[in-house]
């Protein structure tokens, strides 16, 4: 193919849209949902089965291959698609996220970010340029500029499960006389345009590998206008919205999506990073958004959660309840995936919610 990456528009429905984005490796439906094989892996699926629930594209994570086993080890191995054991499309993010969720323990400038490893407690310095090596040597169809993500709203405003941020901002506060919210999402907007003018210039592989600028903001509509405007002014093959799903409520969520996805480039993927509740996607989708990633199925999955049509919290069922000990009822009545339906997909007859829970 003459490029790396192309979409097509097949049907549109106000600005809720579908289409296929072809890729080297193939080609894959949207609006689409990316199961997250953070590790190269989707933990305790092997791929035939992580194929059979219909995903087309899967994501890995930069910064933990980085770590380990080394990106260069997967180089030698024939890239991430060979090192995995699947043949379809893979997007990496760029380490980014993780400089936002373990703030606590990087450090931020306006040239990089040094992170202490999860691994050893080594310093690691993470670049847009060394984010683009990574993941050229990585491999995957897409890959995802080097930005700075801040915290969506005030850390120390925002919920419980913000400590890490709250501590990284006391930390920051310290150095430079207070910490002001307004002030850190200009400097990530604007840090997150010169990472990426730097990601593009350092792209190694620009005809084989895709790859997607990322909008920042918060949850401050105006500056999520800078940045979109500024974001898409850089051609590239793809866009995403950043900093959602990191603090602040659903409304919030489907607000921002609501006033940003529109303004980005019609004829290029759009991508939301990070959401995976149903109500995020469907807001997310009548928005025009095209592809989405989370950990929320994998690891509530291996937790004994599933996600159903059944009324209350979203449909929610918590299998290690008691209540649930000797019901054999199937996860949703009338599904044909793996799990409700395990003889259609070749998988013996067993029938019951008994056989679901055991995966």
């Amino acid at each position: 193919m003459a490029a790396p990456l192309r979409f097509t528009v097949e049907a549109r429905s106000g600005q809720a849209r579908a289409g296929v984005v072809e890729t080297p490796h193939g080609a894959f439906r949207t609006p689409a949902f990316m199961p997250v094989g953070t590790r190269a892996s989707v933990k305790g699926i092997l791929p035939h089965l992580v194929r059979q629930t219909g995903a087309e594209i899967l994501l890995n994570n930069t910064y933990h291959l980085m770590l380990r086993p080394g990106s260069e080890l997967i180089q030698r191995m024939g890239g991430v698609h060979r090192f995995m054991n699947w043949d379809g499309p893979i997007l990496t993010d760029s380490g980014g996220y993780q400089a936002y969720s373990m703030a606590d323990i990087n450090s931020v400038d306006d040239d990089g970010v040094s992170f202490k490893s999860i691994v050893d407690g080594s310093t690691i310095r993470m670049t847009p340029e060394s984010a683009m090596r990574i993941q050229n040597e990585l491999g995957p169809d897409i890959m995802m500029a080097f930005d700075d993500c801040p915290p969506s709203v005030d850390p120390e405003s925002g919920p419980v499960n913000q400590t890490r941020l709250r501590h990284a901002a006391r930390r920051d506060a310290s150095k430079r006389g207070g910490y002001d919210h307004a002030t850190r999402l200009d400097v990530a907007n604007e840090r997150t345009v010169r990472w990426l003018e730097r990601c593009k210039a350092a792209h190694a592989r620009p005809d084989e590998q895709a790859l997607f600028g990322i909008i920042q903001g918060g949850t401050d509509l105006g500056r999520r206008d800078w940045c979109v405007e500024r974001i898409a002014n850089i051609d590239l093959p793809g866009y995403a919205i950043g900093g959602v799903a990191v603090g602040e409520s659903p409304e919030d969520i489907a607000r921002v999506v609501r006033h940003t996805a529109p303004k980005m480039p019609w004829d290029k993927p759009r991508y939301l990073m990070g959401v995976g509740y149903e109500r995020d996607i469907t807001a997310a989708v009548l928005a025009g958004v095209d592809m989405f990633d989370c950990v929320l199925p994998t690891r509530n999955g291996r937790n004994a959660n599933a996600f159903t049509c059944e009324p209350g919290e979203g449909g929610q069922i918590r299998l290690r309840n008691a209540r649930f000990a000797e019901d054999e009822r199937v996860l949703e009545p009338g599904c044909d995936c793996p799990a409700c339906d395990p003889a259609r997909h070749g998988w013996g007859a067993f029938e019951g919610r008994g056989f679901s829970r055991g995966w």
